[in-house]
């Protein structure tokens, strides 16, 4: 007989896009079960409780205090992470926090001494790097097959800063802008590619919309201790779309018609004002009046895994690229694919690694010390770009040992 599995009761604090896209998860991962939740909006509680016929509470402090609760996942803004992960740890209970981190080293090292103090474990994602193509590609670089890495490039354009906001998501000191949401995810897959340790990082930052007070662009060059460099672009203005070149998938692993071009536009012109926006947003997040409940958990109709735009990793004896299907690797001699299956739960590495934490007392790869570096790139962006000046790293860690085989 087969000994049962202990499912991880988890509470979430912020019923917003982020538990959205962490929802299918949640729902068709055994490992883990939702247990309770915290937010400031009525309607969203409502909708928790008639999903999941547990409370909801107003209050952070009460489910953080709720001895149901084995795991905090921290879905709040992103201003609001580190008092919410302190708070979670002075009551004892394991953090998964949504990246970015926070908006400061400061609040970075801050989080991590108070996990480290209540003797819990801290990961921070969901970041692309935890997609198994990524983590394919980087066990492809360990196995020693194909030289070291030498060169990296990413590119990403998107519609990003044309989704409905709330005003402070578009103040970039507020955590706005592409830099803090949207950096976190490919500053991260490029140090995990690349080894973790950046020594410099130069940047331009674009903020060409000025309906759209802050940061909708930037290109980023980073030279890593090991004699590495990558090269980073992302945009978010809405024109080109890099789905163009990963066969017409979408970021979440989902098919998407050219007939979507121009969406995230034309909805938002339906809002008058910043009020208008930020209702908009209200009404289609969770529990909002325009909400829909995602039916694209099921390999059926996600058949890809999810991804953050392109990638070429170019070692010394080939290029590998990671695709939502698999790693093309373009050798000296030779050119193939290695497929990889289709995902049968999405982002089921997230709860791979919350488990092997939580229950095995594993290092996490996307630890609090991980995040912490990968904040200091995203700033460092913000700040090279501000003084025309490269910037140098402090706070960058490497990989842990054997933490990146999908």
């Amino acid at each position: 007989m087969s000994k049962p599995i202990h499912v991880l009761r988890i509470g979430v604090v912020g019923l917003g896009r982020a538990f959205t896209l962490m929802l299918p998860t949640f729902l068709n991962d055994a490992r883990v079960q939702l247990v309770a939740a915290a937010d400031p909006l009525p309607q969203a509680r409502a909708q928790f409780e008639r999903d999941f016929g547990t409370p909801a509470h107003e209050d952070v402090q009460a489910l953080c205090a709720d001895p149901r609760v084995e795991v905090v996942y921290v879905a709040s803004p992103h201003q609001f992470h580190t008092e919410h992960v302190q708070l979670a740890a002075a009551h004892g209970k394991h953090i998964l926090v949504e990246k970015p981190m926070a908006l400061t080293l400061a609040q970075c090292s801050a989080m991590i001494e108070a996990t480290q103090a209540a003797g819990v474990q801290l990961l921070v994602g969901h970041s692309h790097s935890f997609n198994t193509p990524i983590l394919r590609t980087r066990a492809l670089i360990d196995s020693g097959e194909f030289g070291a890495v030498k060169m990296i490039t990413a590119l990403n354009y998107t519609d990003f800063l044309y989704r409905p906001r709330r005003p402070e998501e578009l103040v970039t000191d507020a955590g706005g802008g592409v830099i803090h949401s949207q950096a976190t995810h490919q500053m991260d897959i490029v140090r995990l590619l690349g080894g973790g340790h950046v020594r410099s990082v130069m940047a331009h930052t674009g903020a060409w919309d000025a309906t759209r007070p802050t940061e909708g662009a930037y290109q980023a060059l980073l030279s890593f201790d090991n004699g590495a460099s990558a090269s980073a672009c992302y945009s978010g203005y809405g024109h080109f779309d890099s789905d163009d070149w990963l066969g017409q998938i979408g970021e979440m692993g989902q098919a998407k018609p050219t007939s979507e071009y121009g969406a995230a536009r034309k909805r938002l012109a339906s809002a008058r004002d910043a009020e208008a926006e930020a209702h908009l947003k209200a009404a289609r997040n969770y529990g909002g009046a325009l909400y829909q409940a995602s039916s694209s958990s099921s390999p059926q109709s996600r058949p890809a895994h999810q991804h953050f735009g392109h990638f070429i990793v170019s070692c010394e004896k080939a290029d590998l690229r990671p695709t939502p299907t698999g790693i093309d690797i373009c050798a000296n001699l030779e050119r193939r694919t290695e497929p990889l299956p289709s995902p049968a739960v999405p982002r089921s590495e997230v709860i791979d690694e919350l488990v092997a934490a939580v229950l095995h007392d594993q290092p996490p790869l996307h630890s609090g010390e991980w995040a912490r570096a990968t904040t200091e790139i995203c700033l460092a962006i913000l700040a090279s770009a501000r003084s025309g000046m490269p910037v140098t790293t402090q706070w960058q860690v490497g990989l842990p040992p054997a933490k990146t085989a999908p």
